[in-house]
């Protein structure tokens, strides 16, 4: 009995590390952001976010945002005129910009704007998680291309950064 549940642990530790393995070869870093805002009451935190919220678009501003940038480093191999991509390793640059309460609250207050911004966050967030799928989705559809008669590996790096745009 022991042996098998041994066994078991043994199969699913392979197993998560192969599944961890798969995706290697992207790299999340995230940085956040503040900035302050002032106000004794709900819609005077609510003004102040207007004025001093990231731009989004061209004259509104935003409550908070999240950004990204996209990097990969891509290594090709030439066997026999056949060039294959041997490893694709990505970097995601997530930015969060969050408003930061900078003055003294009531604690009713203080209560109103934990639940609001825990909402806020977790709505970021989501645009962040959209992100990371993005950036798997692209390292598995480059994953393993190769391309015949691909001698300087020309068309499959050309490939690869179309499928990456």
């Amino acid at each position: 009995m022991r042996l098998a549940v041994l066994a078991c642990l043994v199969a699913i530790a392979a197993l998560f590390g192969l599944a961890s393995a798969a995706s290697a070869g992207t790299r999340v870093v995230v940085k956040t952001r503040t900035y302050d805002i002032t106000g004794n009451t709900g819609l005077a935190l609510m003004q102040a976010m207007d004025r001093k919220g990231p731009k989004h678009g061209f004259m509104t501003h935003a409550i908070a945002l999240t950004g990204y940038a996209v990097d990969w480093d891509l290594d090709t191999s030439q066997d026999n005129g056949v060039c294959r991509l041997r490893r694709a390793n990505g970097t995601l640059n997530l930015f969060y910009t969050f408003p930061r309460v900078a003055s003294a609250t009531t604690p009713t207050l203080r209560k109103r704007w934990t639940r609001f911004f825990a909402g806020v966050r977790a709505h970021e967030e989501t645009h962040g998680r959209i992100a990371r799928e993005m950036m798997r989705a692209t390292e598995r559809s480059i994953s393993g291309l190769r391309i015949a008669d691909d001698r300087f590996c020309y068309k499959t790096r050309r490939e690869a950064q179309r499928r990456i745009k």
